[in-house]
């Protein structure tokens, strides 16, 4: 079956547009997952699979990936972790094919932010799980990871919310990185000041895997859940957080002018 080169796909799947993306270009793809990416979309290509099928995947990776980590303990731990990292090869290479192909989609997009929806959530609710000590829909421990779920996929939504509401008022739907910047000097210095601390990463899902994987390594040395469990508690912090930091922070932007 013929395909495509490596070469033609870090070419047309790689443009600058996409790399050089403040905001939506994870740090791991820069340091190394685009460059293991083209070889799985090489793969994908020859198979004839479709960019959206490949997202499909991404999706099944992620909450899969949240599932395992319900079971608690470093090995289901270590295999999450290692389900987030295809996760990550996966988003990176739908959008590779679908662009040598020509294929992309407001499906294909769509798709792509339900499965960062999804899969925050899910680790964040089997992370609550796991620190409950058992596999149980009730308890404390449950309840903080469901909440730090549900507030995660708020302030994704927050953002998703800057481009709707562009669209809806007739400007265009992407802003320039410039835009980021609060207005007022105060607001400004403070989100830079976050911003240099990453405290938004640890919800996320790279990041986020790595931590649980870190505090089950934790917490099968001292032979507790207490690794686990301060996690827990401070993603919901973080979560709560980071919902009115970043509604603030869309409003006092240029994001919507």
């Amino acid at each position: 079956m013929s395909g495509p080169s490596l070469a033609e796909l870090r070419a047309s799947g790689q443009p600058a547009t996409v790399t050089e993306r403040l905001n939506d270009e994870h740090w791991a793809g820069r340091l190394y997952m685009r460059r293991i990416s083209p070889s799985a979309t090489w793969v994908f290509a020859r198979l004839g699979w479709t960019p959206n099928a490949v997202t499909v995947c991404f999706m099944v990776c992620g909450v899969a990936a949240g599932g395992v980590v319900a079971l608690g303990g470093l090995v289901p731990a270590a295999v999450a972790a290692g389900l987030i990292q295809i996760y990550l090869l996966l988003d990176c290479s739908d959008g590779e094919l679908a662009r040598w192909s020509g294929r992309t989609s407001a499906t294909g997009v769509y798709l792509d932010s339900v499965g960062h929806y999804v899969t925050e959530a899910s680790l964040l609710a089997g992370l609550g799980i796991a620190a409950q000590g058992r596999l149980t829909v009730s308890g404390g421990y449950v309840t903080a990871g469901v909440a730090a779920a549900l507030l995660a996929v708020l302030v994704r939504a927050e953002t998703d919310q800057v481009t709707i509401a562009r669209a809806k008022s007739g400007l265009p739907p992407r802003h320039a990185d410039a835009a980021l910047a609060p207005r007022r000097a105060a607001l400004a210095k403070t989100r830079r000041l976050l911003a240099a601390l990453r405290v938004h990463r640890a919800i996320q899902a790279v990041e986020l895997s790595l931590l649980i994987l870190l505090a089950a390594l934790t917490d099968s040395v001292l032979g507790t859940l207490t690794a686990t469990r301060v996690l827990v508690l401070a993603c919901l912090a973080i979560a709560a957080v980071l919902v009115i930091a970043h509604l603030v922070a869309c409003v006092a932007s240029r994001r919507l002018t």
